[in-house]
């Protein structure tokens, strides 16, 4: 078995053999099994485990880990998850594995740094993380050591994540809402739980956890800013229906915008395989949740608004239009995106200054991408194209400084 996540086709397949199991008799113990590691697959797509537990970079294979994952505090290396018995889960118990995704620790008792998202996963059921469980040693055994975090001291010392734990980490299970609908608890169970999409879009205290008040409000990774995904009234994707979000996790494509790096690799590899009713159920949820409301800024000076609009003309109306409304489902509309306009404008600034590309999708196989203007344009250059695009709309953002732009230019050269 490859590994590589089931297409919808598959999935559907495989319900639809469940569902007639059920209608001829009582199932095998061989069919029973086979419903568990299915039931495990899907949720182990819902969890994207196998983007961050596989080394694109290196031409690893899928689950067998050895991902670098940057952060703050230096580089985590996710570990492997085939059932290898020397490298991987191979001799890991099922009480092991669900102590690992509910309370954060190894087959050995150590603490897991939160680099691996348990503080989400806890919400999983005990035949949640059993079914995991089963489809991951459903795979092919592959012998790959996973290569020592690079962590400074007294980071490197797993005790110290204790105390971590203790300040921050819960181990909660899922309670559903009474008074809301079923299909809004699945949608807040899979943002809370599988989907972990707080690990990207909430933003973390300087030690690394979720900050309540800015829930799904945006988060700095990797020097990407994930967006604010509120779809409520003030929310960063307000003006998006649920449709628009359903298309854009189903497809990779969107009226408003496409997945770009990151969260084109969440698109590709989870979240166009899940269920239309899931994915439908997540957006009900996403738009239930109202946001304050925006800070108001100052229109920019009038000059830096002049320059900026005659950046945009020559360099970027050919694509995203005069009026920047761009051109659905290809060139997003720049005049009310969340990420041009998002409280941080780290993704703007590496966008312009690296480029971005799509990542195919089953229903979108071909590439999008936009070039880098790094060559092009000069830090105040960038810094007065954006200030344009955040200062012109109905939702003003602050204005971007040259100093801003240099110093994602320098981590970018530093990056390569």
């Amino acid at each position: 078995m490859s590994g590589r996540p089931a297409s919808r086709l598959a999935l559907a397949i495989a319900a639809g053999l469940g569902a007639l199991a059920a209608a001829t008799g009582p199932a095998t113990a061989q069919e029973l099994a086979h419903s568990q590691v299915e039931r495990g697959r899907y949720l182990a797509i819902a969890g994207d485990c196998e983007a961050c537990h596989t080394d694109f970079e290196n031409g690893g294979a899928p689950f067998a880990g050895g991902r670098a994952l940057s952060t703050p505090f230096g580089t985590i290396y996710s570990p492997n998850l085939t059932p290898d018995d020397e490298t991987g889960l191979g001799r890991w118990t099922r009480e092991e594995f669900h102590r690992a995704l509910d309370e954060g620790r190894d087959d050995e008792g150590r603490h897991l740094y939160p680099a691996m998202p348990y503080p989400y996963y806890t919400l999983m059921t005990r035949q949640d993380t059993d079914a995991i469980f089963a489809y991951l040693r459903s795979l092919e055994p592959v012998a790959a050591e996973t290569p020592e975090n690079d962590l400074p001291f007294p980071l490197n010392i797993r005790r110290a994540v204790a105390g971590w734990k203790l300040l921050y980490f819960e181990n909660e299970t899922f309670d559903s809402v009474p008074d809301q609908s079923e299909e809004w608890n699945r949608g807040r169970f899979l943002v809370d739980g599988p989907l972990h999409c707080g690990g990207c879009h909430t933003g973390k205290n300087w030690l690394g956890a979720d900050i309540d008040d800015e829930y799904l409000r945006g988060g700095l990774l990797e020097n990407w800013f994930a967006p604010n995904i509120r779809g409520g009234e003030n929310g960063g994707i307000a003006h998006w229906e649920v449709e628009d979000i359903v298309e854009f996790l189903g497809t990779g494509r969107g009226r408003h915008t496409v997945p770009m790096q990151r969260m084109g690799e969440v698109v590709a590899i989870s979240t166009q395989n899940l269920r239309e009713e899931d994915l439908r159920a997540v957006a009900v949820y996403l738009k239930s949740l109202d946001d304050a409301v925006r800070e108001e800024h100052d229109a920019p000076e009038a000059a830096r608004l002049e320059t900026g609009a005659g950046l945009y003309f020559d360099n970027c109306a050919a694509c995203h239009a005069a009026d920047r409304s761009g051109v659905p489902y290809f060139f997003a509309p720049l005049d009310r995106s969340n990420k041009v306009l998002a409280e941080n404008p780290a993704s703007a600034i590496r966008i312009i200054l690296g480029g971005a590309r799509t990542q195919p999708t089953e229903a979108a196989p071909s590439m999008l991408a936009m070039p880098p203007f790094a060559w092009k344009l000069s830090d105040a250059q960038i810094a007065d194209l954006l200030t344009y695009l955040r200062g012109s709309g109905d939702r003003r953002a602050a204005p971007v400084s040259a100093a801003q732009v240099a110093e994602m230019r320098e981590y970018l050269a530093q990056e390569h």
